[in-house]
């Protein structure tokens, strides 16, 4: 992670600044095809020449600093943070290279300059606050890829660099940089470059005097029973894993501890657990708006503690549902009320809900 911007070549640089003014989130390089842009969930293609295997492991290894480009020729895939200029300002972006059918691709999120606002995410603020005043804990952000969940932990992790924390987050790559704040202690590390892999900077970062961890994805066994350990000692620990709902993110936490472990690790999520959110981002109706932010939130409750601790994790949608009064919100309900406000197609509510009933309430 740079503090300044690097020069790139021409080609790719047109490129990058293309994306940048369509507002795009994503940029994809495919040998043989011309570039394509994601605009507001859509594909857009530009009217580029097609660039050659060749070409493009030209363009790719001259943006790579270090030994980068080697990592990728040995491991097949890499993820790095790249901070370069363009002719609109410097532009920061999550770069990850990969290779298909033995040719070289590469896919560029951008990052905002700034980390956005609650109300531009449409993020409800009574949430954002009550996560962000758990003392101690583990508080999961859940979706597919693209779904947002980088943005809500940026936003969840500014409000507390401003109130005053020692924060670590470990992430691959780091995305959003924080701006020092008095009163405040962040540091960010990137695996690859800071620290070797989730588990290693969770494991340190313990003996950095932390008040709050943030953990860029659970994906493995030793992350997660770090993350929960660090829970468990007296800190806020905030993470992302890919899963559609929170039964869903209970279901796969647990699977990654063996069998054997699976009623010991319920009973410590039990207890530890404080929140789930699980985010979709849909489209919206108005052509060329950005996409919409549908959510489910889960608090940890008494009766929720005990679905979690008990494996009846088919109890977690009904707790979800009478437990309106507590800040929790159905994922059903959220886009119910995205298309009632009219934000939304009924198609795109139809597809997204899980029961379609809920519509004509």
């Amino acid at each position: 992670m740079s503090s300044q911007p690097t020069d790139c070549p021409e080609t790719i640089s047109r490129w990058f600044q293309a994306a940048k003014e369509a507002e795009a989130s994503d940029l994809h390089l495919v040998a043989g095809s011309s570039p394509v842009l994601r605009v507001h969930g859509n594909l857009q293609s530009l009217e580029e020449p097609p660039p050659t295997d060749q070409s493009l492991r030209e363009l790719l290894s001259s943006l790579c600093a270090g030994t980068m480009w080697q990592q990728f020729e040995q491991n097949l895939n890499v993820d790095f943070s790249l901070y370069v200029t363009l002719p609109g300002g410097p532009q920061r972006f999550r770069a990850n290279y990969f290779v298909s059918g033995e040719e070289v691709g590469a896919c560029f999120r951008l990052i905002p300059d700034e980390i956005p606002s609650l109300s531009w995410a449409n993020f409800p603020e009574s949430v954002a606050k009550k996560i962000a005043r758990f003392r101690n804990g583990l508080v999961i952000v859940s979706g597919v890829t693209g779904s947002g969940k980088s943005t809500t932990l940026a936003m969840i992790i500014n409000m507390l660099n401003a109130e005053g924390n020692r924060i670590v987050t470990v992430e691959e790559p780091v995305e959003y940089v924080f701006p020092r704040q008095p009163g405040s202690v962040i540091t960010q590390r990137e695996v690859g470059l800071d620290v070797h892999s989730f588990a290693d900077g969770l494991k340190y970062s313990l003996r950095q005097d932390p008040d709050v961890i943030l953990v860029g994805e659970i994906r493995d066994y030793e992350t997660a029973q770090m993350a929960v350990t660090a829970a468990e000692t007296g800190l806020l620990v905030l993470s992302t894993l890919h899963a559609r709902d929170a039964k869903g993110v209970i279901s796969r936490f647990c699977d990654l501890y063996p069998i054997d472990s699976q009623n010991e690790i319920r009973a410590q999520l039990a207890g530890s657990l404080r929140a789930v959110v699980s985010q979709h981002l849909l489209p919206s109706t108005i052509e060329g708006e950005k996409r919409n932010l549908a959510m489910e939130v889960m608090f940890n409750t008494g009766p929720i503690s005990s679905g979690i601790r008990n494996g009846k994790l088919q109890s977690l949608d009904n707790n979800i549902l009478t437990g309106r009064d507590e800040g929790m919100v159905t994922m059903d309900d959220s886009i119910k009320r995205l298309l009632n406000d009219g934000r939304i197609e009924r198609e795109t509510a139809e597809r997204f809900v899980s029961d379609p009933s809920v519509l004509s309430w």
